[in-house]
């Protein structure tokens, strides 16, 4: 059992729901603060993924293609959680997007500290920037918590002054 694989490949099914829910949150944040770094964080999830991928074929690892279509298809089930609203985006919505991709940035983060460590051993990872992959995801992080924490002082009706998020 090539546990290596396996665990790229659940991360590989990890990368494609964040791809398609950054992607929809971007396009319903459009022209708003949220919508602008929603659209950079897509285009750095593009190419996170891309460097997943590069780095499994580096390994000789391929991928599990069920996998892949299985992440896909968890992004479109969250689709149909309750919002509030009965149709339509809501506060609430944005709230819980920004939170699912902030765990899935802190579940990237984990997958690029891993391969760190396992580099001294694999040759194959000496091609990759890892600490900067690391660096970015850290920085993604700190992004996400502050627009997450405006997101729920918009929710709730919180006083967005005493949270650390960004002004919109």
């Amino acid at each position: 059992m090539d546990l290596l694989a396996i665990y790229l490949n659940d991360h590989l099914a990890g990368a494609t729901a964040a791809r398609e829910l950054v992607r929809r949150a971007a396009s319903r944040n459009r022209g708003s603060d949220y919508g602008r770094v929603l659209e950079r964080l897509a285009a750095e999830i593009d190419e996170d993924r891309d460097a997943l991928l590069a780095i499994m074929r580096a390994l000789g690892r391929s991928v599990d293609q069920l996998k892949v279509l299985g992440g896909w298809g968890v992004e479109k089930l969250g689709r149909f959680k309750l919002n509030g609203r009965l149709l339509g985006y809501s506060p609430l919505s944005r709230l819980v997007e920004l939170e699912a991709l902030a765990l899935g940035v802190r579940g990237k983060l984990a997958l690029w500290r891993a391969l760190e460590l396992l580099a001294p051993d694999e040759p194959a990872l000496g091609s990759f920037d890892l600490s900067h992959l690391i660096v970015r995801a850290e920085r993604q992080l700190d992004e996400l918590e502050a627009y997450r924490l405006q997101a729920a002082a918009e929710a709730f009706g919180g006083n967005p002054d005493r949270s650390s998020g960004p002004r919109s």
